[in-house]
């Protein structure tokens, strides 16, 4: 009995040992998926560091500018670099206001709630600029070649070179700026995918002549290829009216009633220019009611359509695009 006792006492005391050998075990096991788990913070961390401390050297139109890691206070000088910033994702910390709007543009109100408002786009407030201490700023040689050294110096500017011609050259400018080439080629090529679209739908009414007239306080233009909507029709392929093909002038022509008949098209499509004090809208009464007007061939056959100035003209960047695009499909019955 004594000796069966005996070998319960070592049985038990071959079991604690075991038991505390596990623990061990387990308690190194453990340390060391917590030191892997923290190493691997430490390492993602030290990425992020790296990230937000990359310094890119951008080209643009005055210069060389150099810019460091992901702006986060961005601010926004012209109509179509707001678009542009809206639709990388970013909400701009100040920006001059829309054309038309109190003080923007309905289809970006919602998304510029609280948005500092910083003067016109050709005159913005550099006062209230510097007090927003920006660590980008956005801007257009056309607009503010004059203040570069003013800008660049409150933070980093960037200038693209023109407001006319292709709205994707800018765009890919901005999102080059603030860290986001990758999102704007996949938004670029999502709106050429939609290009595609449309132009195998539509099929031969891309044959239809079209023609765009604006109205604005006291003057009337036709516009041409080198416009905002004249690019998106290009990349299309809608075919425009002889006087758009024929003339000198690659962006407007400014026109008196007279010469109403060149505009004349398949399709015409009008827009106005009302800053708030009704001149623009007058201007379109007086010449839509104009038997010259009535006489043309879109007019009386119903293929004339008044359009959104904002979308067609001033806002001038990736979200109007689609915006126009939209209305399209709608114009052209296309599905």
């Amino acid at each position: 009995m004594v000796k069966k006792a005996n070998r319960g006492k070592v049985k038990t005391w071959w079991a604690l040992c075991a038991l505390v050998l596990v623990m061990i075990v387990t308690g190194c096991g453990s340390n060391n998926n917590t030191a892997t788990t923290s190493n691997k913070a430490s390492e993602d961390a030290a990425v992020t560091d790296q990230s937000s401390n990359e310094v890119r050297t951008v080209k643009h139109a005055m210069g060389e500018t150099e810019i460091k890691g992901t702006p986060q206070r961005v601010v926004v000088l012209t109509n179509e670099g707001t678009e542009a910033v809206l639709a990388l994702g970013i909400k701009p910390v100040g920006a001059v206001k829309s054309w038309t709007g109190s003080p923007w543009y309905e289809h970006i109100k919602a998304d510029m709630e609280g948005v500092q408002e910083l003067g016109e786009e050709g005159q913005p407030n550099l006062e209230l600029i510097a007090g927003l201490e920006p660590d980008l700023i956005i801007a257009n040689k056309m607009r503010h070649e004059e203040i570069y050294e003013q800008l660049k110096a409150i933070a980093p500017t960037i200038e693209s070179e023109t407001l006319r011609g292709d709205w994707k050259i800018n765009f890919k400018l901005y999102a080059e700026a603030l860290g986001k080439s990758a999102e704007a080629d996949k938004q670029l090529a999502a709106f050429d995918t939609r290009i595609e679209d449309f132009k195998t739908k539509a099929g031969d009414k891309l044959k239809d002549t079209v023609s765009v007239v604006r109205f604005m306080g006291g003057k009337t233009r036709v516009y041409h290829a080198d416009t905002f909507s004249g690019i998106i029709f290009d990349q299309i392929g809608i075919t425009r009216n002889d006087m758009t093909l024929k003339s000198k002038e690659t962006f407007v022509d400014e026109i008196t009633k007279e010469r109403l008949p060149e505009a004349d098209a398949h399709r015409l499509f009008y827009f106005t220019y009302d800053t708030g004090d009704g001149k623009g809208n007058d201007t379109e009464k007086e010449w839509i009611n104009d038997p010259l007007w009535k006489g043309l061939s879109a007019v009386k056959e119903g293929r004339v359509y008044r359009v959104d100035d904002a979308i067609w003209n001033t806002a001038g960047g990736i979200k109007a695009a689609n915006l126009l695009l939209d209305e399209l499909y709608t114009i052209y019955e296309v599905k």
